[in-house]
């Protein structure tokens, strides 16, 4: 009998209250300087690193950019310039994907 009195109750917290602690997002820049490249696209673990997801826009001085919002927490990703994985020269560190393959990485804050 008790545990249904804390079920019925459970709804009337502040469900959005919760979930934005625990679903913090905050927007992220990308930006790779590969002003020769035709095609530049991002992956991570954040678009299941599918290449069409997230295709990058070259900006007037030849970078391009894109901006995700990204929930909290560590996130691996990787240009892909003209099909081809490269890392992120500006990335917070380097890591290792399930793979062994080398990933840029990148900590979102709270």
């Amino acid at each position: 009998m008790h545990h249904s009195n804390i079920s019925a109750h459970a709804p009337r917290q502040h469900p959005a209250h919760r979930l934005s602690r625990t679903k913090t997002v905050k927007p992220v820049n990308f930006i790779c300087s590969v002003t020769a490249a035709k095609h530049v696209a991002l992956i991570g673990d954040f678009n299941a690193w599918q290449p069409d997801a997230s295709p990058m826009k070259r900006q007037p001085d030849g970078c391009w950019h894109l901006q995700l919002p990204l929930t909290a927490g560590h996130h691996n990703y990787l240009f892909l310039v003209d099909g081809k994985p490269m890392l992120d020269p500006r990335a917070q560190g380097v890591t290792r994907n399930e793979k062994g393959e080398k990933v840029s990485m990148l900590s979102v804050g709270h």
